[in-house]
């Protein structure tokens, strides 16, 4: 089953979202559709930015 990261791991990892906004902006990636539907782990993980992997960190070991 594909792992989706949602709003609620952005806030759990102590993250805001007006700072998720502009991560997605600048990634291409389509902040709305993210707030509908969540967005793929994977794609989160290859981007390979610190902060982004904090919230990879939290949806996997944090949601049970």
């Amino acid at each position: 089953k594909i792992m989706r990261i949602y709003m609620s791991d952005i806030r759990s990892a102590k993250m805001c979202a007006k700072g998720a906004r502009a991560f997605f902006e600048s990634k291409g990636w389509d902040f709305q559709d993210f707030l509908k539907n969540g967005i793929d782990i994977e794609t989160v993980k290859a981007c390979n930015d610190a902060m982004a992997l904090q919230v990879v960190e939290v949806a996997e070991n944090g949601r049970k």
